[in-house]
């Protein structure tokens, strides 16, 4: 990886760029958001929040919050107040997204392996997603299962599976990923392309 890769909170001067990032990956399908519910989702949980720059720009971002197990962010509203947080914690990956000009170089992966730590140092046990339009095969050859007993609304398109994986109790290894390594286009939660590869 790059050693002019950094991952950092999301700041108040990244919003411009995070919606455009957002809206490149979703608008098409239907599935994009308001600035003031992505916003709320960073308000509910800035520890679980984060972008990643490269290149010296903003390459991509993810937002995870607190929710319950088979809860989900509702796309058309904000976040009136951070979950509560359950005996068996659940971070729910809400969104993850990699600018398309700086997908294949590891990014994804590099920001769930930071987010995995994080959760992981912040006693989460869990984290679950809904993989939309067709990136469950990315999402499980990173350790997440499909929960078939849970139907994900129809405003997450159709098809989306929602998804969860076991925080490791140990440390993920960094990767080192070539940055010629072709990864595949796949979206994440409601909202993320190029979604962790």
């Amino acid at each position: 990886m790059n050693h002019d890769v950094r991952i950092r909170p999301v700041s108040e001067g990244d919003w411009g760029g995070i919606v455009a990032l957002e809206s490149g990956a979703y608008a098409a399908l239907g599935l994009s958001e308001e600035r003031s519910a992505l916003e709320s989702r960073v308000r509910a949980s800035p520890g679980t929040c984060f972008v990643i720059d490269a290149e010296q720009q903003l390459a991509g971002y993810v937002l995870a919050l607190p929710y319950p197990e088979h809860g989900y962010p509702d796309l058309t509203r904000a976040e009136e107040t951070v979950a509560v947080r359950v005996p068996h914690p659940n971070l729910h990956l809400h969104d993850l997204v990699i600018d398309e000009g700086l997908r294949g170089r590891g990014l994804a992966k590099t920001l769930l392996h930071h987010l995995l730590a994080t959760a992981r140092a912040e006693g989460y046990e869990q984290i679950s997603l809904i993989a939309v339009n067709g990136s469950d095969t990315f999402w499980a050859a990173n350790g997440f299962t499909a929960r078939h007993g849970v139907a994900p609304t129809e405003s997450y398109g159709p098809g989306a599976v929602y998804m969860s994986r076991a925080v490791p109790a140990v440390a993920v290894p960094a990767l080192a990923v070539p940055a010629a390594q072709a990864v595949p286009a796949v979206q994440a939660v409601p909202a993320a392309q190029e979604e962790v590869g």
